[in-house]
């Protein structure tokens, strides 16, 4: 399967790697970022793709060593194959402390249930050969424990659900606000509100970004296009702001189903 090189500068690569997946599961890429030795592994992925991933990987890393595994939230698209990853590597795996004693749930053998680590809510740093990338807090953005990476070499903001896009045949994002119908859907449905959209946005201002890489869909990339994208989620309404007037009993139906 093809892969995607993001960024290198000879010490440090970013590669994505591009749908693995196939029949009706939904849509969802697989990140890797390599420096020097040691590499990262985002959001894997269930059971069907893990042997497509795992060898590109091992591709990838050469003689090197996968050192962390990152779980951005508890979807199956992202966690069911972490056993097999447990048990095939020496890696750490990182999620939210709310998921922590969820994930065992996959299928986690108890022998490298130990390696499953807790992501404090304030989000945390891992080091890797002296690269610090950020676990940043994107609570609600869908999951009630959801985090987002920033790493500063490559200045990429792996998103996760966030930028999440369905339905178009790019892998770049051309026109952001021509791309808009391939998002707003599914924001305006699995995003809580606009209140954690507009924290979001001013969380994430700050940063040097150059390119936002959701889990889904295509790439933003590019200062203009990565401010657009931020200005039109502090401005979306979504989740429960358009959802209020559903919160009623539902009335009996005039044609019932039997």
């Amino acid at each position: 399967m093809s892969s995607t090189v993001l960024f290198d500068d000879g010490n440090h690569k970013n590669i994505l790697l591009e749908d693995f997946g196939t029949g009706t599961a939904v849509q969802a890429n697989q990140h890797l970022i390599i420096h020097d030795d040691e590499g990262m592994i985002l959001d894997p992925g269930g059971h069907k793709i893990f042997n497509k991933v795992a060898a590109t990987i091992t591709d990838w890393l050469g003689g090197g060593k996968l050192r962390y595994i990152f779980l951005s939230h508890q979807d199956p698209d992202i966690v069911a194959a972490i056993n097999a990853w447990l048990m095939t590597t020496e890696a750490d795996a990182y999620v939210s402390v709310l998921w922590e004693r969820f994930i065992p749930h996959f299928g986690v053998d108890k022998f490298v249930v130990n390696r499953l680590k807790p992501i404090p809510d304030e989000g945390m740093i891992l080091e890797m050969n002296g690269v610090s990338l950020s676990l940043i807090p994107a609570h609600f953005l869908h999951s009630c424990g959801n985090f987002q990476v920033y790493d500063p070499v490559s200045k990429i903001l792996y998103s996760g659900d966030l930028g999440a896009s369905f339905g178009m045949d790019y892998i770049d994002v051309p026109d952001f606000y021509a791309h808009i119908q391939y998002i707003a859907g599914f924001h305006k449905r699995y995003i809580v509100s606009n209140e954690i959209m507009r924290a979001w946005a001013a969380m994430i201002r700050p940063l040097d970004i150059e390119i936002i890489a959701p889990q889904h869909g295509a790439l933003i990339k590019g200062r203009k296009m990565v401010t657009q994208f931020i200005d039109w989620c502090e401005n979306l309404e979504c989740g429960f702001n358009l959802m209020k007037g559903l919160y009623k009993l539902p009335e009996k139906s005039k044609n019932p189903i039997s």
